[in-house]
């Protein structure tokens, strides 16, 4: 039995210094000599400044930009705070919600459909993705705030506009943090 036990604590030993450190480490390291942009967040940088990344959601709030998908991650796409609500369908506080958001969009394009994903969280609430139909719902604001026509502005959609990976894997989808970096810069060569 004494002979088991410690057959046992020392192949726990050995197992979680192997697959708990040295694969890990490696794993890692691999990562960042292949793959250095994918491996350190996707981090979008502009004059020596990080100023987000690819792959999460962030607050933009002003009429001139396009906006993200709500999040249930805290406040200001924290993070720390990632994931869905966990609110059925049937939960008032999320027909609410839901309700309020699809009436200021009402507003503010008044007689289109309303895109699901614009009154919906995802389900980590850092989505940095919105569909292409929620990229076109908001064309008009943009255009007017920004004083460009529509055209350019669905050109530049159109651009950002990301197919199914390998043809067939997700949804077509837009980067929201792309898509405004490239009206910003549209709007510097004006």
């Amino acid at each position: 039995m004494k002979k088991h036990l410690i057959t046992a604590f020392l192949m726990t030993i050995a197992t979680t210094i192997l697959l708990g450190m040295i694969y890990p480490l490696v794993i890692t390291g691999l990562a960042r000599v292949f793959f250095p942009d994918k491996a350190n967040g996707q981090i979008i940088y502009r004059n020596g400044q990080a100023i987000g990344s690819r792959i999460i959601a962030q607050p933009f709030t002003s009429a001139k930009y396009f906006h993200p998908r709500p999040s249930a991650a805290g406040n200001g796409y924290d993070a720390a705070n990632s994931g869905g609500t966990n609110l059925g369908p049937t939960n008032q506080k999320l027909i609410d919600r839901v309700r309020t958001d699809a009436a200021a969009l009402q507003q503010e394009n008044p007689g289109q459909p309303i895109p699901v994903d614009l009154v919906t969280y995802s389900a980590s609430g850092l989505d940095p993705d919105i569909s292409p139909a929620a990229a076109e719902f908001q064309i008009p604001r943009v255009a007017r705030e920004r004083g460009l026509p529509e055209s350019t502005v669905r050109e530049l959609v159109q651009k950002h506009t990301y197919a199914r990976d390998l043809g067939l894997l997700g949804e077509p989808r837009v980067n929201v943090l792309e898509l405004n970096l490239a009206l910003d810069d549209l709007s510097l060569k004006k």
